[in-house]
């Protein structure tokens, strides 16, 4: 698999042989490409004539970190990614999807360089703002079990949480970061937050947001703010595991509508 070393992390991942424009994925927190496929999140899927980039955010999966939290913070992972992107498509608008971690990373990507990006794509996005707080304490308290009774306790507590209907029957998994990490990364996670809404308000790329209901962590608040926030933004909620079977097929139709917009009418 190909690697990008930045500042002190190797960054992994691979580009599918498509022709078509390019779509980056990015993944949730404590997860990795691999583990959002078998969550039913790998949401490029239904693009098979694109490329498409997968890759571990720092610390996850198959890529290396640093001990530092500051680095896991999602305007750091900002920058991953838009270097990332100076690495495979230079000079290049993008289409970009990620859940949870993965929006937050999109939101201050965007932000910062909305040139970068022909649509975007965000999955049930997190807590934010004045719903951050709580999540964060969640974070801290994670961390501080990982160090105290290791991964597996972690694993068991989050396994007694309610699961949102649209997620019913999903295979139960791992964090995919090592335990060495897992606290660094949890405090990280904490310590951020999306940008502020004035300049969220501010994207114009055409954006789709997916999102769910009965999920504290991804509270389906979040995603009618964005909704609110971004313009001419469009927004699917799923209830069921249905629902999110259409999701890959969604973005698919999104990103088509936002490479040739005068050729295809898209109904959400």
């Amino acid at each position: 698999m190909p690697s990008l070393i930045l500042d002190g992390a190797t960054i992994d991942f691979e580009m599918t042989d498509g022709t078509g424009p390019l779509v980056i994925q990015l993944h949730g927190l404590t997860s990795s490409r691999e583990r959002d496929a078998q969550l039913g999140l790998d949401l490029a899927r239904a693009l098979p004539a694109h490329r498409v980039v997968r890759y571990d955010a720092r610390g996850h999966g198959r890529s290396t970190g640093s001990t530092e939290p500051a680095d896991y913070g999602w305007d750091r992972l900002a920058d991953d990614l838009l270097r990332l992107l100076d690495e495979v498509a230079p000079g290049e608008r993008v289409h970009a999807v990620g859940p949870s971690m993965g929006t937050g990373t999109l939101l201050h990507a965007a932000a910062r360089e909305p040139h970068r990006f022909q649509s975007l794509c965000f999955a049930v996005p997190p807590t934010a703002w004045k719903t951050r707080a709580a999540q964060a304490d969640v974070y801290r308290a994670g961390a501080l079990l990982v160090e105290r009774d290791g991964v597996d306790a972690l694993t068991q507590a989050g396994s007694t949480a309610p699961v949102p209907p649209a997620i019913a029957g999903s295979p139960a998994t791992s964090p995919q970061v090592v335990p060495e990490l897992l606290p660094t990364v949890l405090r990280g996670a904490a310590t951020t937050d999306l940008p502020a809404r004035a300049v969220i308000a501010g994207i114009t790329v055409p954006t789709l947001i997916l999102a769910w209901t009965g999920d504290r962590a991804h509270p389906l608040k979040t995603a009618r703010r964005l909704h609110s926030l971004i313009g001419g933004s469009h927004l699917a909620v799923a209830r069921t595991p249905h629902d999110v079977l259409a999701w890959p097929g969604l973005f698919a139709e999104h990103v088509m509508s936002a490479t040739a917009p005068a050729q295809r009418s898209v109904a959400y």
